[in-house]
């Protein structure tokens, strides 16, 4: 049993959720605009938001940013909106996942279980050792990186990601088991695998063309070495 947020302007959307929701043993408080949610998660704790994009008085994009700024409770985005550039802005901006309207109640279900499992999984007591690989300093006790004594601003799943890859250097990780391990999803496609290798190569100062740390091998998975030396 969890307790949800649910962040929907549409009446007929809202109730619907409210009532799979609870008949699925959940505690469900909702509100239909951007700044009540945020006086419910200032005031109440949540194991999940479910935010709506369309709300009467702010973006749920801006809303997703005001949210990250008071809390860390995973947020799952139910959006009409397909569009690449935006999902992948809001993945950047501190969403947890996302579902695109109209969506199966079966569909929610499975992915709020997946959202809790990594919430609950990222509470356990991470490895007490640095790891480095390379120019790569990485501390999963602090959650902190850096790149050649430069401190990375990462996001929370960017972190996850390069860590699980740094805890094998040289070990080429399957795109099924990055969505088991970091994503804790069993099932799922490349694209919200594609989205943070991206913006994790850029904060590493490199791209998929010239890569010096995160390699792809195409059809096989992911794997993170120190850079080869030039050759003379």
């Amino acid at each position: 049993m969890a307790s949800v947020l649910v962040v929907e302007d549409d009446q007929f959307v809202r109730s619907a959720l409210i009532r799979h929701l609870t008949e699925a043993s959940h505690t469900v408080r909702s509100v239909g605009t951007a700044l009540e949610a945020l006086r419910e998660v200032a005031h109440h704790r949540f194991d999940v938001v479910i935010l709506d994009l369309g709300l009467p008085d702010l973006d749920g994009a801006e809303a997703l940013k005001m949210l990250r700024g008071i809390t860390d409770v995973p947020v799952i985005i139910a959006t009409a909106r397909d569009d690449e550039a935006e999902i992948v802005r809001l993945l950047n901006d501190g969403a947890d996942d996302y579902l695109t309207k109209p969506f199966s109640v079966e569909h929610l279900s499975a992915r709020m279980a997946a959202v809790l499992r990594r919430a609950r999984s990222s509470g356990e007591a991470p490895p007490s050792r640095e790891i480095r690989v390379g120019g790569l300093a990485i501390d999963p006790l602090r959650r902190q990186a850096a790149l050649d004594g430069t401190a990375l601003d990462l996001t929370r799943r960017e972190f996850d990601l390069l860590a699980f890859l740094a805890g094998r250097p040289g070990v080429v990780v399957p795109r099924k088991e990055l969505l088991a391990e970091v994503w804790q999803q069993s099932y799922g496609d490349d694209q919200t695998i594609d989205v943070h290798l991206s913006w994790l190569r850029r904060k590493l100062g490199e791209t998929a063309a010239r890569p010096r740390y995160l390699h792809t091998l195409r059809g096989v998975g992911v794997k993170l070495e120190p850079p080869r030396e030039p050759q003379p």
